[in-house]
């Protein structure tokens, strides 16, 4: 065979396998993993990416996928973030799905109604993220599901949380009635924290800020039991009820003892109780108490609020009576 012969063979040759390495099965991972992990850093070039994934072990050769990626015009358009391939992933596979950016989307969500200390604590348990972030003040989050990256820092995605409520404040605050007893965008989120903690409902929050709103028009004392607990243990549950001494106590966030509102926020209002705040429903109502199924039962007057209590105490004894006991 001559030597054209034979260059021409190994060229058909490596053009079979640089097909086959580019479409067929990829390798099978060493650990026998069902997918491959690999994150590619923000600004890394082609070069860098293509040997990211061979030493991962999700490609066979970084030399084809560098080739691949130029001769389909991938190559400035790979994304970066976190990958996860399944097991033998075709490189074809692998390169569409960078150009096409399907990262690993991780969420982290903060509840409606946690304190800065506890959402501090819930990032700090994200092991795929870095860093330490500090306690913010008191309802300066958005509480809300958010997007990060393996590796990001948990500073940075605080910052997006406390970014997050600015902008929805300021729009609020924007558009609120006139009018209303609060004169700040803060003294709204302590008020908006205050209607947080009071009911778990969605649907209770506007009536709930309307009676705040019309006590603190009428001068009354917003009489709020959460205040009363984020004074004893910063807004962690006690584990009991709430003891007379601490009902009489006065501190500063005792609003049975005190006028108008607490000095901080109690807890991290979400999007309702903002906008319910700064936006109530006319009322007339002044009083409200939980009605035995979840939710709460609102009056005008102290009479019917007095007669809602009632009702209460007999849901609860007669709850008690058919309750067998326990040894």
């Amino acid at each position: 065979m001559s030597a054209f012969a034979t260059i021409s063979v190994a060229v058909v040759l490596f053009a079979i396998w640089a097909a086959w390495s580019y479409s067929g099965p990829g390798p099978q991972p060493k650990d026998k993993a069902a997918v491959t992990s690999v994150v590619l850093r923000k600004g890394a070039g082609l070069n860098e990416i293509a040997s990211s994934l061979e030493r991962a072990g999700a490609i066979r050769s970084g030399a084809i996928f560098i080739a691949a990626a130029q001769v389909t015009g991938a190559a400035r358009e790979l994304k970066a973030g976190e990958y996860e391939f399944p097991s033998r992933a075709s490189m074809a596979k692998i390169l569409d799905d960078i150009r096409e950016g399907r990262i690993v989307r991780r969420m982290v969500t903060i509840p409606e109604g946690v304190t800065s200390e506890m959402a501090v604590e819930i990032l700090a348990k994200e092991s795929a993220l870095t860093g330490v972030a500090p306690t913010p003040p008191e309802g300066a989050i958005l509480p809300e599901t958010y997007e990060f990256q393996r590796g990001e820092d948990r500073a940075a995605v605080l910052q997006r949380m406390m970014d997050a409520r600015d902008k929805l404040l300021a729009q609020l605050w924007a558009q609120r009635q006139p009018n209303l007893p609060v004169k700040t965008p803060e003294e709204a989120v302590i008020l908006a924290s205050i209607v947080e903690k009071e009911t778990g409902i969605a649907s209770e929050r506007p009536q709930v800020a309307s009676i705040f709103v019309n006590r603190l028009r009428k001068g009354m004392r917003l009489e709020s039991d959460p205040t009363i607990i984020y004074g004893i243990s910063k807004g962690r549950p006690l584990g009991r009820g709430i003891r007379l001494s601490e009902l009489t106590g006065e501190t500063p966030y005792n609003t049975y003892v005190i006028d108008g509102l607490p000095p901080t926020p109690i807890a991290n209002p979400g999007r309702a109780s903002l906008a319910a705040v700064l936006d109530p429903p006319q009322t007339d109502y002044l009083f409200f108490v939980a009605d035995g199924t979840g939710g709460h039962a609102f009056s005008a007057t102290y009479e019917d609020h007095a007669r809602h209590v009632e009702r209460l105490r007999a849901r609860e004894k007669a709850a008690a009576a058919a309750t067998p006991e326990t040894k």
